[in-house]
């Protein structure tokens, strides 16, 4: 039955011409969907209230690159852990890295936090920088026109549609990007702490700083001690927020909002993460309202 599937499938992206796209993660397929439209069948690899660290390579995900005209990853090193083996197993030769049919995003960003060393004692730092950029809606139109631009090489024949596309999710964005700096301008100056430097390119594009992190490494969970070091800089710093992601426990962070008085902020990393955040424009809704109220 699944290589009847296959075969009909194929079959019909031949007779239709549709691109089979694979997207790492929901906000890239969601991006995606907006500029292909009908002109592509676009498969999400990951669900947004996962860990994008560490995403599950199931055998499953296999049949869908096998097929894959194009592949489109976050990069700086995120998928690390899990899209190489589903590459090596694809046996597609078209989607491989450094192919015609794979797209690393992170290529085109302008990217933050990149160390000057790497080593197994300062915990689970990217090398290439910080992974997190699509959290700043400012970098939405660019990864657009990326995608577009890759989506017209590989279909020239539909370029003049993917631009249009495009054209329209740029005016769209842009226009949505200039109310959500009005709604910001009063979170300028405040100060917080996260769990995870998740957060970090919103941060920085509205002016909020982070001074501490509930991990005392990235990738390492809390302990007792550095919680306490925690509690006294946020009462030190005036600190307004606890910053919370949705794949990690939020005991901690709790705990260390009644000790201190600052208020914790569960936010949404990706679509589909959190309840109401099923659409592109919903997630950065949801993400952007979620401050200063």
């Amino acid at each position: 039955m699944k290589k009847i599937l296959l075969l009909t499938t194929l079959f019909a992206n031949l007779l239709w011409g549709k691109l089979h796209v694979d997207a790492a993660y929901p906000y890239i397929a969601e991006i995606t969907k907006s500029i292909a439209r009908d002109k592509a069948d676009v498969t999400t690899l990951s669900k947004g209230s996962w860990d994008p660290h560490f995403v599950v390579p199931k055998p499953s995900l296999i049949a869908s690159l096998r097929q894959s005209d194009l592949l489109i990853v976050n990069g700086a090193s995120l998928e690390i852990g899990w899209i190489p083996p589903l590459l090596k197993n694809s046996g597609n030769s078209r989607i491989q890295q450094g192919a015609e049919g794979y797209l690393d995003l992170s290529r085109y960003m302008k990217l933050r936090d990149i160390p000057s060393r790497v080593d197994r004692s300062m915990g689970d730092v990217h090398a290439e920088g910080n992974p997190h950029y699509a959290l700043d809606p400012h970098n939405l139109v660019k990864l657009a026109q990326v995608i577009s631009l890759k989506l017209s090489q590989l279909d020239s024949a539909n370029k003049s549609f993917y631009k249009a596309n495009f054209a329209a999710f740029k005016a769209k964005w842009e226009a949505k990007i200039r109310g959500y700096d009005r709604a910001m301008t009063s979170c300028r100056g405040i100060t917080v702490v996260q769990y995870h430097e998740l957060y970090n390119y919103l941060l920085h594009a509205y002016g909020i700083r982070s001074v501490a992190n509930l991990e005392p490494l990235p990738g390492v969970a809390p302990t007792s001690r550095h919680t306490v070091e925690v509690i006294g800089t946020i009462k030190s710093k005036g600190v307004r927020y606890i910053l919370q992601d949705v794949y990690h426990s939020d005991k901690t962070a709790k705990f260390i909002a009644g000790k201190s008085g600052a208020k914790v902020l569960t936010l949404p990393h990706d679509v589909g993460s959190m309840g109401g955040t099923s659409s592109l424009e919903s997630f950065y809704d949801t993400l952007i309202g979620s401050f200063c109220r």
